[in-house]
């Protein structure tokens, strides 16, 4: 833009070192920089301007086309002014360059304040940074929060869409510890019910004892083969019912197959001794098989619940319920809760012949979560077709009086996964296997490693790691990458891509950074030198103030519960570095000092991006 198009104040002040006072000099050090200008901002705004008192402040980056680091939005503050927009800006900047050390200059583009600050004083950012061990993250908060992800049903393997659950679920962990809580990782495993019994079934009438140990199969997959088997014998009887005569869905309710899964839901209640050993053998397969996805996953819990131990509590809670006339039994002896009055309809919460169904058990379980750990918070990872569960869920504790725990009730929904061919169904065995899914990975991404060249010099042990690293990296960077709420597409080939918003590219990007200083420490170079007064470059200063929001940044992802801004954020610092180290030279540089300060702010990003990306459970390379 044109000088005349726009008001412009520049202040003459000898070096920034000897006039910036104790006060700034120290917040600049402990706080985001931005949170700083926003208070002192404020205080120069309520001192010209007392009715603004309550305005919030809009303050953010400098758009790159304009002069400047910061930029005040000054059309909320017009009314308390009485002034033009540009005279109103005029005059909060004025104020501040007389008054504020920091701030070297300003210009008015219409009603937008645009901050130059002095170059001094993101060295001293620099700086500051490199010195804080514990940069990014919030001091403890005392708060405790729970996070249930995964729960997992015993009757099938884990599939693509658990995979999103579950990477999910243990970065939101991540990143609210890091914002200072205490954090319990929890899984709810889905251990009991009539899709177990489906498969317990199944594996009765055609197994002939087939184990794990006999057929070579992971024992989730295994009595995963079994549930959709008894899909495929129940869809067959259902085709001979109706081809009889039968309406389709009096043949659904009365397959032969269905109502021996039914009896046996029955017999597993009443612990029915053959019944019950048979749950716990094939339940045992599955447990095993989990733990071997979970570890191949890098994920991991600190408490599990299981449904079999909550399903009684949640029986209880519903007798409880009958007593204090929150819910009703109807003439088959099943037990509702009629929420029409709250916008919502009856809901079944035990059934005639007296088992329980998945809002039995939720209850139970909430309860029992509440009352042992004293949480402030409990969030459910759970994906968006159970949105309806959930009010439930909550409205029905608090018509039992337990008001004060369903208010801190959370349910962090997310969409599904799709893939190019369309949605997966697990009863029809066509869902993305994830042990599957993970072995692909890992072997796509030595491939293209090998192709492209970035596993020279390596050994076939490192070459091995590397690979599961950027893998691994690779799906879940894919997957945290998109926000929660949206339904994603997943394309492992693009999700392998050492260019763009992918996880390789930025693994890529820590590598490079280490080599970088591998060669300088090879080489002897030091570069423990003082940068205080070394000049900085426009990219430079970009990206110290990129590293500079950081802070801000993870407290956004743990407000939100969205990993996805920590993943993007981490994109765009890998991406600036990659643009800064293509255009100037770090080991080569002649001037010392420039060298000097161009390796810590290389350390310093590096350092963000492993951080940053350990909050999305992804591991960097030193090497590549």
């Amino acid at each position: 833009m044109p000088e005349s198009a726009r008001m412009r104040h520049t202040k003459n002040v000898p070096d920034i070192g000897k006039r910036t006072t104790r006060l700034s000099h120290i917040a600049l050090r402990t706080m985001n920089t931005e949170n700083y200008l926003s208070q002192t901002i404020a205080a120069v705004v309520a001192e010209l301007y007392p009715d603004a008192a309550g305005v919030p402040l809009q303050l953010s980056r400098t758009r790159k086309e304009f002069e400047g680091d910061y930029t005040l939005v000054v059309f909320p503050l017009l009314k308390a002014s009485r002034k033009a927009p540009e005279a109103t800006a005029a005059e909060i900047g004025e104020r501040l360059t007389a008054s504020v050390p920091e701030i070297e200059s300003y210009n008015v583009v219409k009603g937008f304040l645009n901050l130059s600050l002095h170059k001094h004083l993101w060295n001293d950012r620099l700086k500051a940074i490199a010195a804080d061990g514990n940069f990014g993250f919030a001091t403890p908060t005392g708060h405790t929060i729970m996070v249930e992800y995964s729960s997992p049903n015993t009757n099938k393997p884990l599939h693509l869409g658990h995979i999103r659950n579950n990477l999910l679920g243990y970065s939101v962990s991540e990143i609210l510890k890091a914002c200072g809580n205490d954090v319990i990782k929890a899984n709810l495993v889905n251990d009991r019910g009539i899709h177990i019994c489906k498969s317990m079934l199944a594996w009765q009438l055609y197994g002939n004892g087939e184990t794990p140990q006999s057929s070579g199969m992971k024992g989730d997959h295994l009595v995963g083969k079994y549930y959709v088997e008894f899909d495929k014998h129940y869809k067959a009887q259902i085709r001979e019912l109706t081809a009889a005569g039968m309406p389709e869905d009096e043949a659904k309710k009365n397959a032969p197959i269905m109502l021996q899964a039914q009896e046996m839901l029955r017999r597993w209640e009443a612990k029915d001794p053959e019944v019950y050993s048979l749950w716990e053998t094939m339940n045992g397969w599955v447990y095993e098989g989990f733990d071997k996805t979970y570890a191949a996953l890098g994920v991991d819990f600190d408490k599990i619940y299981y449904e079999s131990q909550t399903y009684l509590l949640g029986k209880e809670l519903v007798e409880e319920g009958l007593r204090k006339g929150v819910f009703y039994r109807r003439a088959d002896n099943s037990v509702w809760v009629d929420l029409t009055a709250d916008g919502l309809d009856e809901k079944l919460l035990l059934r005639g012949d007296g088992t329980s169904v998945y809002m039995t058990q939720d209850l139970g379980t909430a309860y029992r979560r509440f009352e042992d750990n004293k949480l402030d918070e409990l969030i459910y990872v759970v994906g968006n077709e159970q949105n309806y569960h959930f009010q439930v869920l909550k409205l029905v504790l608090a018509k039992l009086g337990y008001k004060e725990w369903s208010d801190h009730i959370f349910h962090l929904s997310y969409g599904m996964v799709e893939l190019p061919e369309g949605k997966m169904k697990s009863r029809e065995g066509t869902v993305v296997d994830a042990d599957d899914l993970i072995e692909d990975m890992v072997s796509t991404a030595m491939d293209m490693s090998r192709e492209l060249g970035k596993l020279d010099g390596v050994d076939s042990t490192e070459a091995k790691a590397i690979s599961t690293m950027v893998g691994l990296g690779a799906l879940k960077y894919f997957i945290l990458k998109v926000d929660p709420k949206k339904t994603m597409l997943f394309d492992p080939r693009e999700s392998i891509d050492f260019n763009g918003n992918t996880g390789p590219f930025i693994q890529y990007t820590h590598a490079r950074i280490r080599s970088v200083i591998r060669k300088a420490d090879e080489a002897g170079i030091a570069y423990d030198g003082d940068i205080s007064s070394t000049p900085l470059l426009d990219e430079e200063i970009e990206l110290i103030k990129t590293l500079g929001e950081f802070p801000a940044t993870v407290r956004q992802a743990g407000e939100t519960f969205s990993p996805s801004v920590i993943a993007n954020y981490i994109y765009d610092l890998a991406k600036s570095y990659n643009g800064y180290y293509h255009d100037h030279s770090i080991l080569r540089e002649e001037n010392a000092d420039i060298r000097t300060m161009r390796l810590q702010l290389s350390i310093q990003v590096a350092r963000i991006i492993k951080r940053g990306m350990r909050l999305l459970g992804i591991d960097v390379p030193e090497r590549m």
